[in-house]
This record gives structure tokens, C-alpha cells and sequence, in this order.
């Protein structure tokens, strides 16, 4: 099946039910007890610094788990996954000195993660959908780290967007999607909204966009500053396939923002939190059946596009949040003239 077969799938899913969404990554690799030497493999076993913790280099060194994990979650009903991408950019890669690698991750992340769909697609007999998972990377830049130098920066908005050009160039030909996730800077976001339209018009290829955002805490805002509806209004020029936000909150306090992305977005609305907030060890602790009545209640509400699981959740989550989303209709699209009018925003303001 052809990229524009599966999305011409996934679409008419998309119009009939709530699609699902897999859950973390982290989190299922954790459980499998890797130490070093997993991580390095035999290619890496003289590195010179700890790779232990590179989760996205085990792409080229254990591929079986991370075809593992994305079956997994499959199998536990997702319509949609992600690659196990999320830092693989030469800028996250540097902590690991490993730039010159990093489009290479990227590639076997995407291809990985295609091989795992198809073959589970032709099981199973319904489109899987592949997103490549673009992180925030690890630096910002609206903000300064140096609280004695604020207009200090420690990358520019080229060198980002060059990041997120070689990452999707690398992914481009397994994925269905590209996803820009966990945005807490959204001049970060628009790098690789940057990157990825400047790919489209070299390539031809309209690969379509997701966006998901974060916010950081209880004030309601991302790390940048930003409100829900602000974030929306920030990223809406990239036509993205659906937005959202993912991270940081449990359901519980995720829902109100939810609410108002999907009160004003004139596109699908994709939402995964976490299971709960961490707990004193770092651990997430709301279970299967916690977090999918939370889930249950946003579907119901008419909230939502696509469910899943950010950090901490399991297979076990994304199988409840599928049962709990069954039968339940899908958001319903405003027309943007509308959705513009709720954001209180005019059209000439938002026009080219």
C-alpha cells in the first residue's frame, strides 16, 4: 500500500471513530533492563563517553525491541505510531557526540517503524499510520540559559531548522506523517515547521504536518510563554493534519487546555498525556483504567480526533483508552471562518 493509499485510509477512519495513538517509548524500553553494553552494540563499544540513555540510538544497535515496543502497541489497537525519533537531530546527538550519526538514526527509526506497521497491517487488515516524531531538541531559542546574559542564545533559528531538515529528509520516505512534538519553545516549532515545508517544496512531497505542544506547568502556558489557543494561532499557518498537546500533565489537568485548542483549531485535535504527574521517584502512577476514564469523558465530550499515552503509559493504557474510545464520534471540524471568530480573531488578521 502507497503512502497516499494509507492516508486516503486513515482519513475515512478518521471521519467515522476517535483514532488511536501508541503510548511512550521511554517507558517500554526501560522495561526491558538495558545496560551499556546494549546500547553500545559492537559498532560502539570503544565510544568514548556513556551511551547508556541514548534511547534513539537503539535503532542501529537493538532493533528487535524497538520493532518490539511499535508492535506492541499495535497490537494493543493503535491507528497511528511514532518512530523512535525524538532526538534524533545533531543537536540532541551532540550530548553523545554523536552529530554525524544522527540522520542515520533517524533513517532506521523510520524505516524500523515502517516495517513494523506493514507487516502488521497485512495481519491484521487495517492502515497503520507512521509519524515521524520530531522532539524539541534540548536547546531553546527564546530563551536564554544564562540568567546573566538574556539575549544570549546557544543556537540560531538556522542552525535548528538545518537540524530538523536533515531529520526529515531522513525520514521521509517510510513516514506518513511528520510529527513536531512536545513544543514547550514554539520558535523552535516554526524551525521545523521551516524545515519541513522547505523539504515539501524540494521533494514535491506533501507529507502532512502534526503539532503538538506542551504545557509546562499550572499556569496554563508553555515554556515560551504561550496559552493553548496562542500556541494555535502561532502554528495554524502550516496547515498542520492535527494539533494538540502532549507531556507535562496528567489528563486531569490537561483537559481544560484540550477543551480550548479544541474549542478554536480548524483541524483535527490529537491529544496524549501522561499517565499522571511523576512521583517522588520519577514514576508515573495512574493506571490503565485512570487514565482511560479521563479519556472516555474528552471523546465523549466531542474534545478529540486522536487519543493516546505520553509518559509513562503502556500498551496496557493504549488498549484501555482504545476500549474506552470505541464507539465514540469524532470532533467535529469548525469551518476556519468560525474557529477563527471563537479565537476572536478576523480573517484579514491571519491572511497569506
Amino acid at each position: 500500500m502507497s503512502r497516499t493509499q494509507r492516508l486516503e485510509a486513515i482519513e475515512q477512519l478518521a471521519l467515522s471513530r476517535v483514532l488511536i495513538l501508541d503510548g511512550a517509548m521511554g517507558t517500554q524500553i526501560q522495561g526491558f533492563g538495558l545496560e551499556e553494553a546494549d546500547f553500545e552494540g559492537d559498532r560502539f563499544k570503544d565510544w568514548a563517553i556513556p551511551l547508556k540513555g541514548n534511547n534513539d540510538l537503539l535503532n542501529l544497535t537493538r532493533p528487535d525491541i524497538i520493532k518490539t515496543i511499535h508492535r506492541r502497541y499495535i497490537d494493543a489497537g493503535a491507528d497511528l505510531f511514532e518512530t523512535n525519533t525524538f532526538s534524533a537531530t545533531t543537536i540532541a546527538m551532540a550530548d553523545y557526540k554523536m552529530e554525524h550519526l544522527a540522520a542515520e538514526i533517524a533513517r532506521e527509526g523510520a524505516r524500523l517503524a515502517r516495517e513494523a506497521a506493514d507487516e502488521a497491517s497485512a495481519e491484521l487488515g487495517r492502515p497503520i499510520g507512521v509519524l515521524g516524531a520530531i522532539g524539541p531538541t534540548n536547546k531553546t531559542l527564546s530563551l536564554s540559559p544564562d540568567v546573566n546574559d538574556p539575549g544570549f542564545r546557544e543556537v540560531t533559528f538556522d542552525d535548528v531548522r538545518t537540524a530538523y531538515f536533515e531529520q526529515a529528509e531522513a525520514m521521509a520516505e517510510f513516514v506518513d506523517f511528520f510529527l513536531i512534538e512536545t513544543v514547550f519553545d514554539t520558535l523552535n516549532a516554526k524551525a521545523a515547521i521551516k524545515a519541513l515545508l522547505d523539504l515539501r517544496a524540494q521533494t514535491g512531497e506533501a507529507i502532512p504536518i502534526i503539532i503538538s505542544g506542551t504545557i509546562t506547568d499550572a499556569s496554563g502556558r508553555t515554556l515560551s510563554g504561550q496559552t493553548a489557543e496562542a500556541f494555535w494561532a502561532s502554528v495554524r499557518h502550516a496547515k498542520p493534519w492535527a494539533v494538540g498537546l502532549n507531556c507535562a500533565l496528567g489528563p486531569d489537568l490537561m483537559r481544560q487546555h484540550v477543551a480550548a485548542i479544541s474549542r478554536v483549531a480548524d483541524t483535527r485535535v490529537m491529544t496524549y498525556p501522561n499517565a499522571g504527574l511523576p512521583n517522588a521517584f520519577g514514576e508515573y502512577d495512574e493506571t490503565p483504567e485512570q487514565v482511560a476514564v479521563h479519556l472516555e469523558e474528552w471523546a465523549s465530550s466531542g474534545l478529540v480526533n486522536v487519543l493516546g499515552g505520553c509518559c509513562g503509559t503502556t500498551p496496557e493504557h493504549i488498549a484501555a483508552i482504545a476500549e474506552a474510545a470505541s464507539g465514540k464520534a469524532p470532533r467535529v471540524i469548525p469551518e476556519p471562518a468560525r474557529a477563527m471568530r471563537l479565537s476572536g480573531l478576523e480573517p484579514f488578521e491571519l491572511a497569506g
